[in-house]
């Protein structure tokens, strides 16, 4: 289980996250909130990509604030994607598994398998700039699952897609996880996204965790006046 406690993350004089503390077991939690209010700093944070000036981040009780990206074992997905555009599908797929030194039978079975977790079956050959904005979200996703990270996080992954797009893969995502039975983090802004893919939603302002629970829970009895009208409620 991860156990994320009293974490503050500054850069100069701007405090990014404020003493954020939660707790990610057997499930999917949403990071939720505005624009600039700490949710990718405290999943970079979480990701050992950014040490905080305070509080730490433990996996199973064991400390890992210091622990490298490479050695947490968890896997990271962005907005941007980041393929390789000179790999092809197939490639980038097995990149994190080369990373880990995976030999060539395993490693091309475990691409096969995480294309064909995310319906992209037949497509390990093919170009990167040949496909669409919705299927290079789904090589992202694929070589992100593919070296199987005990936690997944997932840092607004459909924010440059159009809606269509996005309603049929969170979908394909929430199915995906729950398929694999991988824990994970997915950091978004749309509220949306965060009701339907999320065990519990984590929601942020100016750095803090507000409040944290089933997404009903914070519906029908939030904290404070500012979670009733950036809810809905």
């Amino acid at each position: 289980m991860l156990s994320v406690r009293d974490v503050t993350k500054r850069f100069g004089g701007k405090v990014a996250v404020d003493g954020a503390s939660l707790d990610v077991a057997d499930e999917t939690v949403a990071i939720l909130g505005p624009s600039g209010c700490g949710k990718s700093t405290l999943l970079r944070v979480i990701a050992g990509l950014e040490r905080p000036e305070q509080g730490g981040v433990r996996w199973d009780g064991v400390d890992i604030t210091d622990t490298p990206v490479h050695l947490r074992d968890f896997g990271l997905m962005f907005q941007t994607f980041a393929l390789f555009p000179h790999r092809t599908v197939g490639q980038n797929v097995a990149f994190g598994l080369e990373m880990r030194a995976i030999d060539d039978t395993e490693r091309r079975r475990r691409v096969a398998e995480a294309l064909t977790w995310v319906g992209m079956d037949g497509f390990a050959d093919r170009r990167i700039d040949g496909l669409s904005g919705g299927e290079k979200q789904r090589v992202a996703l694929a070589r992100t699952l593919a070296p199987r990270p005990r936690l997944v996080m997932l840092d607004e992954p459909l924010g440059s897609l159009d809606r269509l797009i996005k309603d049929r893969l969170i979908s394909d995502i929430a199915d995906l996880l729950e398929e694999t039975g991988t824990p994970a983090i997915y950091v978004t802004h749309d509220h949306d996204e965060a009701r339907f893919i999320a065990d519990r939603v984590a929601l942020m302002r100016d750095g803090r965790i507000v409040q944290m629970g089933p997404w009903d829970e914070l519906r029908n009895d939030p904290a404070d006046e500012w979670v009733q009208r950036f809810l809905g409620a």
